[in-house]
């Protein structure tokens, strides 16, 4: 008879989950994950249990429950499944956008991936098909940001509809739904769901004057802020 494996002692510092030890890579993702959920709530992007996050950590994905509210998780509620979307962590429901998520995953090198209902972005999603250029920082998301058509929430259809839109592009709004981006970090992912929603709302603002008509910027001068964002920020 084989002998029963044994976790190494490294699993055994994480909190123990249906399926598999957690690894302390995973615990420290969950923890990240956990704080960025409530983040989201914290700054208006969702309300209640609206919403989801998601982390890989190699072949795993971590993801928020369906439910659940942000403010109840725990170390021990770390909840995760394979590419394929099989659960191998935890016993709570992962979140019903799963689909969205693993579509992610599977098809760039996103290594975390933010779903909100934020409201001004949420109703760009439905007066347009893409939001216009009205700030430089669209060059951040790789460009004009697409508006996935609507289907039901959770379903392969939505999925599909996401990836067309994210084509390029690193967030997307979600037809009468809401926001997706994507990023190296949960931070990055977050950051980007922020900035999405913020230029949401300039747009919404600039266009309700009367008589008034944004400018908007041309192709070339966004291709123009994409080269010096590249050089962006503190070098080490």
């Amino acid at each position: 008879m084989a002998e029963p494996r044994r976790d190494t002692p490294r699993e055994r510092t994480a909190p123990e989950a249906w399926g598999r030890a957690v690894r302390d890579a995973e615990a420290l993702a969950w923890e990240e994950l956990v704080a960025t959920a409530r983040r989201t709530v914290a700054d208006g992007l969702v309300v209640g249990t609206s919403g989801n996050v998601s982390a890989r950590v190699g072949d795993t994905v971590l993801v928020t429950p369906s439910g659940v509210p942000y403010d109840r998780l725990t170390p021990a509620d770390v909840t995760g499944v394979d590419l394929a979307g099989r659960q191998v962590l935890g016993s709570l429901v992962p979140t019903s956008e799963l689909p969205m998520h693993l579509a992610v995953y599977r098809t760039t090198d996103a290594l975390a991936v933010v779903h909100t209902h934020a409201v001004h972005a949420t109703a760009v999603s439905t007066l347009v098909t893409e939001l216009p250029a009205v700030h430089y920082m669209t060059a951040a998301l790789g460009g004009t940001v697409r508006v996935a058509p609507y289907a039901a929430y959770g379903t392969d259809a939505l999925a599909a509809h996401m990836l067309r839109a994210l084509e390029d592009r690193s967030a997307c709004l979600l037809r009468n739904h809401g926001t997706v981006a994507h990023g190296a970090t949960l931070d990055q992912a977050y950051d980007r769901t922020a900035q999405l929603e913020w230029m949401c709302r300039l747009w919404l603002t600039a266009v309700s004057v009367p008589g008034l008509t944004p400018s908007l910027l041309t192709p070339d001068q966004l291709t123009e802020v994409a080269e010096r964002l590249r050089g962006y920020g503190q070098r080490g």
